[in-house]
């Protein structure tokens, strides 16, 4: 039985060569970038259904998130 996920925006899917970045998510709709290289470089928008990004991705691998940034701490007043 295969895990549910959730589509969030800025997910990337290595689908192949290339990869795939969520720029904008809707309700029904999905805005992505689709790059070459890991890099982003000659990324191209695409703009689809939500439910023609799901058939896209099927095949597609979720990249892992980056380490979210440590807080800075406080300064002393």
């Amino acid at each position: 039985m295969s895990k549910l996920l959730k589509l969030q925006q800025g997910q990337v899917w290595k689908m192949g060569e290339s990869f795939l970045r969520i720029t904008r998510l809707e309700r029904m709709a999905v805005e992505y970038k689709c790059a070459t290289g890991p890099a982003g470089k000659g990324a191209t928008l695409h703009s689809v259904t939500k439910k023609e990004f799901c058939r896209l991705i099927k095949s597609a691998v979720l990249q892992p998130s980056a380490p979210a940034p440590l807080p800075r701490p406080a300064r002393p007043e």
